[in-house]
């Protein structure tokens, strides 16, 4: 599954302060789901959201009797 970046929060916030966790509530309270994830290298807090992977796509099956053919001369 790939991750979306909704917001990042320094992780070096006031002391009992929690931006990153009440941005992540608000956004699930509208239907997302946001979830807070700590980028340890950028010292930060991200608040991302999953999303699927597109599944690679095939080429439609053709209709049968429906050959293409190119002509070469």
């Amino acid at each position: 599954m790939a991750r979306m970046v909704l917001e990042r929060f320094p992780a070096g916030g006031p002391r009992g302060s929690w931006p990153a966790e009440e941005f992540a509530q608000a956004r699930r309270n509208e239907g997302l789901a946001a979830e807070v994830v700590m980028d340890i290298e950028a010292d930060a807090f991200l608040v991302v959201m999953r999303q699927p992977r597109p599944e690679p796509r095939t080429p439609a099956p053709r209709a049968a009797g429906s050959r293409v053919e190119a002509a070469v001369r």
